[in-house]
């Protein structure tokens, strides 16, 4: 399991010889399976999306979809569309994406990579698109990318680094795979979860929240604009303001020991990675702050929630939400 992407101190490494294997590949050509007799393009291709990087092109309906964006695999699959590539960002293994969306596979796609994208892994499988939805907003990123196939990256005015709502990951998605009616159907029926939710909890709107994750040693907060502090405030939570200002543009911060206090609020959500929970519940320094004294602190010791949790994606956040909001509830009987 990951925490998330983590934030990229360094460039990504892309050789000359990757880069002419690119070129002879041809990748910018989309689409040639769609094709009608007469070379025809699909009804309602070509299709323009707006991303960070610019207006991207896709002349066809693609035939093969490479996902390299986190979850991006999921929401074509949300959308009825199988990729022959996928990241594998929480160290799934397998088909490289949640139970909640493997089943949707009809066979397993070939893993390319994650913050450093395997080029030659990519360029085999003769993309038509890459989906890059939800990364790390950076030039470089889509530069290495593009000389393959036309490249969807995320949507204009995604600030925060992976802080793509599953919402607009969905609709951009949904764009160039002719899937624009699912996605509002995909859309509506999450959303429309979320109200019945609130509506139903109306104490979560008065309450305060802070989510953390502990990696490698270290304590490390999550701010709005991530996943899952995206995902309780689309509860009704409110969030402690001042770990956003820490943050200072990405979706993490870490948090040295003195630091974790920072961590209390109402209700605490934290969750380990790479490891078990048994030493969150037994750690002096995060029991010493007020939500774990009190019994507000929520501890994910099921690895597959806290993956649901932070998948990102519509079908993860669902399953996320069958497994969070009992125990959200629990803690908040006091």
């Amino acid at each position: 399991m990951n925490r998330g992407p983590l934030i990229r101190g360094g460039s990504i490494a892309a050789g000359a010889l990757s880069l002419l294997l690119l070129a002879a590949c041809g990748g910018q050509t989309t689409g040639s399976a769609s094709e009608g007799s007469d070379g025809a393009a699909a009804e309602g291709y070509p299709v323009t999306v707006e991303t960070l990087y610019g207006d991207v092109t896709v002349g066809d309906e693609p035939a093969n979809v490479v996902a390299t964006g986190w979850s991006d695999a999921e929401t074509a699959l949300a959308l009825g569309v199988q990729p022959v590539g996928v990241a594998d960002w929480q160290g799934y293994g397998g088909t490289g994406v949640g139970p909640w969306a493997a089943d949707l596979l009809d066979e397993e796609p070939v893993e390319v990579g994650t913050m450093e994208p395997n080029l030659e892994a990519i360029a085999s499988l003769e993309p038509d698109v890459i989906l890059d939805t939800r990364s790390d907003n950076s030039q470089e990123r889509y530069d290495l990318l593009s000389p393959v196939a036309p490249v969807v990256g995320p949507p204009p005015g995604v600030e925060v680094t992976y802080g793509t709502t599953w919402q607009q990951q969905t609709r951009q998605v949904a764009q160039v795979l002719g899937e624009k009616e699912k996605a509002e159907e995909v859309i509506k029926d999450l959303e429309d979860r979320f109200a019945r939710i609130s509506e139903d909890n109306p104490e979560f709107a008065d309450t305060t929240i802070a989510v953390g994750a502990y990696y490698d040693g270290q304590y490390g907060a999550y701010v709005p604009g991530d996943s899952r502090v995206d995902l309780l405030q689309d509860l009704g939570f409110q969030y402690k303001s001042e770990i956003t200002e820490m943050a200072d543009g990405a979706f993490y911060v870490d948090l040295s020991s003195e630091m974790v206090e920072v961590l209390d609020a109402d209700l605490t959500v934290i969750f380990p990675i790479g490891g078990t929970a048994e030493f969150l519940h037994e750690d002096p320094v995060l029991q010493s702050i007020p939500s774990a004294e009190d019994g507000r602190l929520i501890i994910l010791d099921d690895t597959e929630l806290a993956n649901a949790f932070s998948s990102g994606s519509s079908l993860g956040t669902s399953y996320a939400l069958d497994g969070i909001v009992p125990l959200i509830q629990e803690a908040l009987k006091g």
